[in-house]
């Protein structure tokens, strides 16, 4: 594992380079800003020694692309809509849709976060867990308290 200050280093030689590489590929600031992380994480926990900076460079530019083409490919990137599409076309969406979408915005937002990530983006609970940081079990706990929430404001006894 690099220590601190080499991290603060590549990020201030490399960061450019991965922001254009991560834009180019993705053309989305906020999956940019990820995949940005994602690197130059991989790159502090790489214990390997580069032969020379143009050997880092290749190396960050190479995880660059493949976490970008990773998350293009993504399964559920790809049977995803955000919130904020599906409310821009409010004639696209049916009535029970909306419904569903309004009774998810009036949650609090601890359950929102949570169910949006679970039904919307596609993460499992581990997951979840990693991105809020929170105790795995509390997530559980947040999307049975949040599925409860949702099933009394669209007065369902179904599975929410």
């Amino acid at each position: 594992m690099r220590n601190e200050q080499e991290v603060n280093e590549a990020i201030e030689r490399y960061a450019d380079t991965v922001r254009r590489l991560c834009m180019l590929h993705l053309k989305n600031h906020a999956d940019t800003e990820d995949i940005f992380q994602t690197v130059f994480l991989k790159y502090a926990l790489h214990t390997e020694p580069f032969a020379d900076a143009g050997h880092e460079k290749a190396w960050l530019i190479r995880v660059t692309i493949n976490a970008c083409k990773d998350l293009l490919k993504s399964f559920f990137r790809s049977r995803t809509v955000s919130l904020d599409e599906v409310l821009e076309q409010p004639a696209a969406l049916a009535p029970d849709h909306r419904e569903v979408v309004e009774a998810v915005l009036s949650l609090p937002q601890k359950y929102r976060d949570v169910i949006y990530l679970h039904y919307y983006e596609g993460y499992s609970a581990p997951e979840i867990g990693r991105i809020l940081g929170k105790n795995v079990n509390t997530v559980y706990t947040l999307l049975g308290r949040a599925k409860q929430q949702l099933r009394e404001a669209l007065g369902g006894e179904g599975d929410a």
